[in-house]
């Protein structure tokens, strides 16, 4: 199956960071399909043999054995090559015709790792120049749009280039095994299903932490923030996977059918919600791990009287018949205690108490996305009584059993954008998500974003190494329940 992969934006970071080594895993998997070529697209002017050197310094920072020696490479690089563009130019994209005119394909892909602002400028000269054909496919990263506006504006310009089936909007946390062991968790056995509603599970908390501050990121940031950078795509992403109804089958269509209906069915924010539900923050000087690291104020490229939020935390519902008055708790940010991702599944307490229950202890379920891989299911057992001692009255001791995907399966096992990039290729688009999908995550967003645009009060600030404001706390303890490491 020949392809060429063209890579807009072939120099930034993203492309040598996450891409291309994801590409040299698949290629070392032998899982990359033959007769294929990797074209890196950029404005520095450098021919294909320079660019292969450039990726292979990039590579050389690449920790363990995820760095290929020197042969692997060599045969890498065979498949690497370079065009000079200017984006805003269309005499580029008539060079860039030419290179893909060199040989015959099965389909071309191009991936536009570029800011969304030239979106719609790289659709429009391709289309300009004929290389909108049907064997083409379009990857765009997020984020897609900074509101519901722009986000449509975006989708219709590319909607004018490309037919919906060409166009592959990317959200690598759909790509993580643990993601896709969530599907088959739920919709592959016959165990948890009958569990799954609102008179088993009393609430469910999604959590996405980060260590690291915003880093060189700081002038991206100001722009985006937590809630555009996590909340509105990857976090929503996760609610649906969980809260989603069987699709009729495992068909891109049918699962995004799905989603869009839990989208559509998140409760609407009003002015008590938005302030009581709803919780910013911003990270302060403090300490990780020992080492002394500013505040987010203090960051390159930050206003040092900036209002943009580096945490979220949020609390809402889904007004379904499966999950009607089932709080679902999100929370994000940087700077935080650790880094770590999980969805945690609380189920209910027994309806009749006969053992004394470990005090602020549930069954659980945790779903571990980063940095561990896997399911902790968490139980009540019996240990060895005291003499004398019956069954009533016993106290119960907290159990878990502990699936870790990599020690079962292997730590090789194909990375998120590694799977993400094999699906493009295969023209898959289960993981991928759809326009209408993108706007209706939009329209939930927006009215907080609006709440924020007119708040006084500004983002709480927490210091760095620690979980966030304590209002975050405050929000979910006004309905009973907490945080995880607050147990």
């Amino acid at each position: 199956m020949a392809f060429d992969l063209v890579f807009f934006g072939g120099t930034g970071d993203l492309v040598w960071r996450k891409l291309m080594p994801a590409l040299f895993q698949a290629f070392r998997h032998d899982t990359l399909p033959e007769g294929g070529r990797i074209i890196g697209v950029g404005r520095d002017d450098m021919t294909d043999e320079q660019y292969r050197q450039q990726i292979q310094s990039r590579f050389e920072q690449v920790e363990g054995d995820k760095r290929p020696n020197p042969e692997e490479f060599a045969r890498f690089a065979s498949l690497l090559c370079y065009v000079r563009m200017d984006l805003s130019k269309p005499e580029s994209y008539a060079a860039l015709a030419s290179r893909l005119a060199e040989r015959e394909t099965d389909h071309v892909v191009m991936y536009l790792s570029t800011a969304p602002s030239l979106f719609t400028t790289v659709c429009e000269q391709l289309a300009a120049c004929g290389l909108n054909t049907p064997k083409t496919r379009i990857v765009l990263e997020k984020p897609l749009g900074h509101d519901l506006a722009s986000n449509r504006a975006i989708n219709h310009a590319v909607g004018k280039a490309f037919k919906e089936q060409q166009i592959f909007r990317i959200d690598h946390y759909l790509g993580k095994p643990a993601v896709q062991n969530l599907f088959a968790l739920r919709f592959g056995n016959a165990l948890f299903e009958p569990l799954w509603r609102r008179e088993h599970i009393a609430n469910i908390q999604i959590t996405m932490a980060e260590e690291l501050g915003v880093e060189k990121r700081g002038g991206f940031y100001e722009t985006t923030g937590a809630l555009r950078d996590m909340v509105q795509n990857h976090a929503l992403q996760l609610l649906c996977a969980i809260a989603m109804e069987p699709p009729i089958n495992a068909h891109a269509d049918a699962i995004r059918d799905e989603k869009l209906k839990v989208l559509r069915a998140l409760k609407r924010w009003t002015p008590d919600t938005l302030s009581q539900h709803v919780i910013r923050g911003q990270y302060s000087a403090g300490n990780v791990e020992g080492k002394a690291v500013p505040g987010y104020r203090e960051e390159p490229g930050v206003s040092p009287q900036s209002c943009t939020e580096t945490f979220v935390a949020l609390r809402t519902e889904i007004s379904n018949w499966r999950w009607a008055g089932v709080p679902f708790y999100i929370r994000t940010g940087k700077r935080m205690a650790s880094r770590e991702a999980h969805i945690e599944i609380n189920f209910r307490p027994t309806p009749h108490e006969i053992f004394k229950s470990p005090v602020g202890q549930v069954n659980k379920l945790v779903i571990h996305l980063q940095p561990k891989d896997g399911l902790e299911l968490h139980l009540f057992a019996q240990g060895q009584s005291k003499r004398g001692q019956g069954s009533g009255g016993a106290t119960l001791s907290p159990v878990h059993l502990d699936l870790d995907f990599d020690k079962r399966f292997g730590s090789e096992r194909v990375g998120a954008y590694e799977r993400l990039l094999l699906d493009v290729l295969d023209g898959r688009l289960n993981l991928f998500v759809r326009s209408d999908e993108q706007e209706e995550a939009w329209r939930w967003v927006e009215p907080i974003l609006r709440h924020w645009s007119t708040d006084t009060i500004g983002p709480r600030p927490y210091t760095a190494g620690t979980w966030g404001p304590s209002a975050s706390s405050a929000m979910i303890a006004r309905d009973g329940f907490c945080w995880s490491e607050e147990i």
